[in-house]
């Protein structure tokens, strides 16, 4: 039971950063440059991590949360609005 619901958690949290994600680039970039590789290599990555979770036992939540939120930024950092904000700021 706590497997089950430990792994519920953690998907409902990579949805929302998912969508946040989305939500974000399509604020910054418009539906014109809207990053779709990105968006699906962020998918891919979550369900990668909610399947080890569900595998191992060892595998903590804050663990799997954390390491999907700096998964998330990383993707967010090579996106092109993000590129062009740093690329500005030099």
């Amino acid at each position: 039971m706590k497997k089950t619901l430990s792994t519920l958690i953690l998907s409902a949290v990579v949805v929302l950063i998912t969508a946040t994600f989305s939500f974000a680039e399509y604020a910054a970039a418009g539906a014109g440059n809207f990053p779709y590789f990105h968006l699906g290599a962020l998918i891919v990555g979550g369900m990668t991590i909610v399947s080890l979770k569900q595998k191992y036992e060892k595998l903590y939540l804050s663990e799997a949360v954390g390491s999907f939120a700096m998964y998330a930024v990383m993707v967010a950092l090579f996106t092109s609005p993000v590129a062009d904000a740093i690329k500005n700021l030099m």
